[in-house]
């Protein structure tokens, strides 16, 4: 299958139900806490009518997103792209929905001027660590041995 049989389109803030739904939808399958969809929902018109933050979505009906943020560099003449979330539903994953989303994302992160793609992955999470390898991602920055860590510390 090629990118063409599975369209990604930008959501816009009339889709912050739909993009709420699957981030609560990927949290709830790995036990990691949500505020739930209302609030997300909430978030998400605010945040999606913006600049800094963009939803992909695939599928009809919509069966997996990709979210991705922007902010100012001063490492590069244009913005840091982070990809924060990417989920496919469980029923259509492996018929290539997350690699059109990833294609996607990389490809408007170009656009918008970046020159890299950031993602942070769970060690333990193997599936995602090896379909990002997979699209040419590495823990490793080029002539560097040692992988790439983050680090983070909840402030509330």
């Amino acid at each position: 299958m090629n990118q063409h049989e599975h369209p990604v389109r930008q959501a816009t803030a009339s889709d912050a139900a739909v993009v709420a739904e699957l981030l609560d939808a990927f949290n709830r399958e790995f036990d990691t806490p949500t505020p739930g969809t209302e609030k997300l929902t909430a978030r998400l018109r605010h945040l999606l009518a913006g600049d800094g933050l963009v939803a992909l979505l695939t599928g009809e009906p919509v069966n997996g997103v990709a979210i991705l943020s922007f902010r100012p560099s001063v490492w590069y003449e244009g913005p840091a792209a982070l990809l924060d979330e990417l989920y496919v539903r469980p029923d259509v994953r492996g018929q290539r929905f997350g690699h059109a989303m990833l294609e996607a994302a990389c490809r408007l992160a170009r656009e918008r001027g970046a020159e890299s793609l950031e993602i942070n992955v769970d060690g333990v999470d193997t599936d995602a660590r090896r379909f990002y390898e997979a699209h040419g991602f590495s823990n490793t920055e080029p002539g560097e041995t040692e992988p790439m860590f983050y680090y983070y510390r909840n402030l509330i």
